[in-house]
């Protein structure tokens, strides 16, 4: 089964990521990716950088971001190959854990769904 853990975090703060969790993170990245539990996985550009794109009552618009209306925005994303949610949800646990005590970010994980998942 695959499943999307889309990392949200608060945009303005200002924190970077240290060279170590940059370490870190490669390393588990690697280890996820040879073991074939990480499919994919990128950070996001600000949403100053962004667009949305809306259809509403049949008509299209778009707005250019910065989005303030938005506290928390999804700053990257993993698709995770697991054979279950709770195994999925461990492999977040561990993407989260290596951040340590000075980040304050959350990952929501939704299972990917359609015919190519085996679901309809």
């Amino acid at each position: 089964m695959r499943f999307l853990s889309m990392i949200r975090l608060k945009e303005n703060t200002g924190q970077v990521p240290s060279e170590q969790l940059m370490a870190d993170m490669g390393k588990l990245i690697e280890e996820m990716t040879r073991t074939g539990k990480l499919i994919s996985t990128a950070g996001l550009r600000p949403t100053s950088e962004g667009v949305r794109v809306r259809l509403r009552n049949g008509k299209l618009s778009t707005s250019d971001g910065p989005f303030t209306e938005t506290k928390e925005v999804v700053g990257g994303y993993a698709v995770l190959e697991a054979s279950s949610k709770a195994e999925a949800i461990e492999l977040t646990k561990r993407f989260l854990k290596i951040h340590g005590e000075d980040w304050d970010i959350e990952c929501e994980v939704r299972q990917l769904d359609g015919p190519e998942f085996g679901r309809s």
